[in-house]
């Protein structure tokens, strides 16, 4: 029977305190990136199969093999959003955007691929990411990814690294297709077969396998940039300058590629050490997406980071939120006469801001100081029938067990007391 009560593999139930690391997330996501003028967006979880096949690509790995895909009773084909992107545009295009408009937004939120669970890498994950829609320029990529870099810092994630490349244009996807085609060919036949696969159908996810035994052969392959067209190389050199600029350190990393085919000019990721062989905690860049119902693409740039990813990556630097989830008091009553009163006294230590749990059933003294323990709760408030008569409350202080009699008005000043001294040594 255990086994049925398990979330399914690559699922997780998060309990606290690891509750209050993901809150720091989505907080510490709210607040840097409302300074850049992003709003939240909340999609749905499912969409139209084809928001993500005509979004992300159907020759990429998310499309083939892992999206969670179903029919409805209508017979629609419906699908998990395996990432953020898509459905955002998808809500953009169907709310419509004005001739030079722009769109910043940001979303929160779990994502779904039927992959095989890894650290750090789940069925259900949750990212947190950013579009900014409607514009074409340079500084628009470098701000993107100074945000994310801000963010990362006010997560205390030290130690991440940017790494920049350019895709280029559509238009220049024909000559580095072919330089990739004359440098993979020779020696396609000792890569993977996935890569085999892709060296007729899409060489450049080639570049983005992870395999150790084409990883030699992708290492000696030609430098993208080299191939661009001058207007595309100059736009990744403005991209450069401005992320000079604005002082925020890169490397440029001539083979990245990114996973999904809707990329174009800018591409990015951030890696950690703290990660392990994985070590990427974010990626994005600037892209050309169509949606259903849409004649041309539309433009934009933006990132995603793994949630769980970012937590490692906190985790790998002992970070910490250093929330103390006990709470502060416990009341306790004794006699059935004294649980209503109880009750009374516990919502008006909580309207006072002090987190407090109530005895809400008749039990002895020693089992309720039992589960006060039990809960980590530093003090005690003790009512009897005698007590309530004369206005009089015993207070306790669990971890002095020093112990005094208050006023019945007096209580929230002894509580804010004693939580502002010292723990004793």
């Amino acid at each position: 029977m255990a086994g049925k009560l398990e979330p399914l593999p690559g699922t997780g139930d998060i309990w606290q305190p690891e509750v209050s690391e993901w809150v720091l997330l989505e907080r510490t996501a709210q607040e840097v990136f409302s300074r850049y003028g992003y709003g939240e967006l909340r999609t749905p979880v499912f969409e139209r199969t084809e928001v993500f096949v005509r979004g992300i690509g159907d020759e990429t790995e998310v499309v083939q093999k892992e999206m969670y895909t179903f029919e409805d009773r209508g017979g629609r084909s419906l699908t998990l959003r395996p990432e953020g992107t898509a459905g955002v545009m998808r809500a953009i295009a169907n709310r419509g955007l004005g001739q030079g408009e722009e769109c910043r937004v940001f979303y929160l939120g779990p994502m779904f691929r039927g992959e095989r669970p890894a650290a750090g890498r789940r069925r259900q994950f949750h990212q947190v990411g950013v579009e900014n829609v409607g514009g074409l320029a340079p500084a628009q990529d470098a701000e993107c990814m100074a945000m994310v870099m801000h963010y990362l810092e006010a997560l205390g994630l030290e130690g991440a690294r940017l790494l920049i490349n350019s895709r280029g244009t559509a238009e220049d996807r024909p000559a580095v297709s072919e330089a990739m085609v004359n440098h993979f060919q020779p020696a396609i036949e000792t890569m993977c077969p996935d890569c085999q696969r892709r060296l007729a159908t899409n060489v450049w996810r080639i570049l983005d396998c992870k395999q150790d035994v084409c990883q030699g052969i992708i290492s000696q392959a030609p430098s993208m940039v080299d191939l661009l067209s001058q207007s595309s190389q100059r736009f990744f050199q403005q991209v450069c300058e401005t992320l000079d600029a604005l002082d925020v350190a890169y490397e440029i990393d001539p083979r990245l590629v990114r996973g999904l085919d809707y990329y174009e000019h800018t591409v990015f990721e951030i890696v950690h050490d703290g990660l392990g062989a994985q070590n990427a905690l974010a990626g994005g860049g600037r892209y050309s997406i169509y949606v259903p119902g849409s004649k041309k693409p539309v433009s934009g740039v933006g990132f995603a980071a793994g949630m769980e990813r970012l937590l490692m990556a906190r985790e790998s630097l002992q970070l910490s939120t250093g929330h103390n989830h006990a709470p502060d008091v416990f009341v306790a009553s004794l006699g059935a006469g004294a649980l209503l009163p109880g009750l009374q006294l516990a919502q008006e230590l909580r309207r006072e801001g002090i987190v407090t749990v109530a005895q809400t059933e008749e039990r002895s003294m020693k089992s309720q100081l039992r589960a006060a323990n039990k809960l980590g709760v530093k003090l005690v408030v003790i009512q009897g029938e005698a007590e309530i008569e004369s206005g009089l409350v015993m207070c306790k202080n669990l971890a002095t067990s020093v112990q005094e009699e208050c006023g019945r008005d007096q209580v929230v000043a002894w509580i804010r007391k004693s939580l502002e001294a010292p723990a004793p040594v």
